[in-house]
């Protein structure tokens, strides 16, 4: 059994497995070269739940009244004061990591690690001297970075990327989103609530055009973009940027992934804004690694190969997490999944990752959650398949919440009725389909949801509703 690991990158995939390494009994170093925590805790997961918690706030506040509450003036965002409470709540949970760090004896390391072989990695530290750490196993969890288009030229003024989004201490009045997937919708939401005139690019002809999302869902959240004036652009790209005298210039024009498109996609149109948000794509944070000196392989586009116990093709060296790619879906809760199993291998208990239940929430409004196939790639996959739908609206609950907009869909297997996907949309879907999750994970039929009772009156009924049309 390894006793000794060092772990390079504290975000999920690293953190995690340093806690329960250590928990484990093994003597662990956790490199990190910036803040505990990584992208999803500083740029991503947390900073975007909290804008979204402070938009959520400002659009109750303006529907008090619809809830019978009077209130005096109009409710007004703060830009500077929600950046400053999102930093607050980033500070508290990175305090908590390093709190935990040293109640648990992990060895932090501020520097760069680099690997030079499985028993040794080289840290580079702030002041430029290096540290060596011995070990016997290495972990490799160094994430993602946004990734660099050319044609989309970052100046962080005006062409933004989401990282300095998210430290934007104003609200620009026209912003248009390049990328329709998961963090351009979720800012769009965001800044549209906070008084944003909003127009979201997509090259595709849907947003959220991510093959675990339902189609129905994506329909459903262009939707009420439609209806809160978001405007989308789809099956378009952004050319052609220049800023003159403080305002963005673009041209909209033909997306090269659309096959066959339309008139209106053919056109070249000009566009004006005050800030251009970009948010398409990753790369791996492999950069200075010595992945290739260490004998560590990686695919076409510089992402870690590992097996399905994580490790990769040097003995004793594992990764997880963004730097593995998309093939291995970049989500915190499945880095933190794969370093509990990398963990176990390492001690010698043979365990292989199983992606075959990975739920997802994306935080628009409403939110989304989803776990399993959608329809289309059960049918892809040769099932044969039914579906059922229940509208929020049916829900007695969502009346009382005044949350009408959203919907259930669950997806099964003809004949056996074996659950093979749920797609929610509406209030607290991403806290609803955990119950989907494991329903899936057990492997469990619509029948086995019928048969649990469901309480009344929750948003948790319509999940119920559903199986029972089954």
């Amino acid at each position: 059994m390894a006793v000794r690991l060092t772990v390079i990158g504290g975000g999920p995939g690293g953190y995690t497995a340093a806690f329960a390494a250590a928990k484990a009994g093994l003597e662990v170093t956790l490199v990190e070269s910036a803040h505990l925590g990584g992208t999803c805790l500083n740029y991503g997961c947390i900073p975007t739940k909290t804008l979204r918690a402070s938009a959520d706030a400002l659009e109750m506040a303006h529907r008090l009244a619809s809830f019978g509450i009077e209130s005096a003036g109009t409710a007004t965002v703060n830009a500077a004061a929600v950046l400053a409470r999102k930093e607050n709540v980033i500070q508290i949970l990175r305090q908590g990591l390093e709190k935990t760090c040293a109640a648990l004896s992990v060895h932090l390391v501020r520097g760069r690690g680099r690997v030079l072989h499985a028993g040794l990695v080289e840290v580079t530290l702030p002041d430029g001297t290096k540290e060596q750490v011995q070990g016997d196993r290495v972990l490799l969890a160094t994430g993602s970075r946004i990734l660099a288009i050319p044609s989309l030229p970052v100046d962080q003024k005006y062409v933004l990327d989401s990282d300095a989004m998210l430290a934007l201490d104003h609200v620009p009045a026209r912003l248009i989103i390049v990328g329709g997937g998961v963090i351009g919708c979720e800012m769009a939401f965001i800044y549209q609530a906070f008084g944003a005139q909003v127009t979201v690019v997509e090259g595709m002809n849907r947003v959220l055009g991510i093959p675990a999302v339902d189609a129905s869902i994506s329909s459903l959240i262009q939707r009420e973009m439609k209806k809160r004036r978001i405007q989308c652009e789809l099956g378009r790209t952004l050319t052609d940027i220049q800023v003159v005298d403080g305002v963005v210039q673009a041209k909209l024009a033909p997306s090269p992934f659309i096959a066959q498109p339309t008139p209106a996609q053919q056109k070249i149109v000009p566009v004006q804004a005050d800030m251009v948000l970009v948010s398409i794509g990753r790369a791996a944070n492999t950069e200075g690694l010595g992945l290739a000196e260490a004998g560590v392989a990686t695919d076409a586009r510089g992402w870690v190969c590992v097996d399905d116990h994580m490790q990769t093709s040097v003995p004793h060296i594992y990764a997880v997490g963004d730097v593995l790619g998309p093939q291995h879906t970049m989500l915190a809760h499945v880095a933190a999944m794969e370093a509990l199993c990398a963990l176990e291998n390492m001690q010698g208990r043979a365990k292989a990752m199983d992606y075959s239940v990975v739920p997802s929430g994306i935080f628009t409004a409403p939110e989304v959650g989803c776990v399993g196939l959608s329809e289309a790639q059960a049918q892809e996959q040769g099932y044969a398949v039914r579906t059922a739908t229940v509208q929020m609206r049916e829900l007695g609950k969502a009346h009382a919440m005044n949350e009408l907009a959203g919907m259930i869909k669950l997806v099964a297997e003809e004949g056996t009725g074996r659950l093979l996907g749920a797609h929610i949309a509406g209030a607290h879907a991403t806290d609803l389909i955990a119950e989907m999750a494991l329903a899936l994970s057990m492997k469990a039929t619509a029948q086995d949801v019928c048969n649990t009772i469901h309480a009344h009156p929750t948003l948790a009924e319509g999940i119920y509703e559903a199986a029972l049309q089954l």
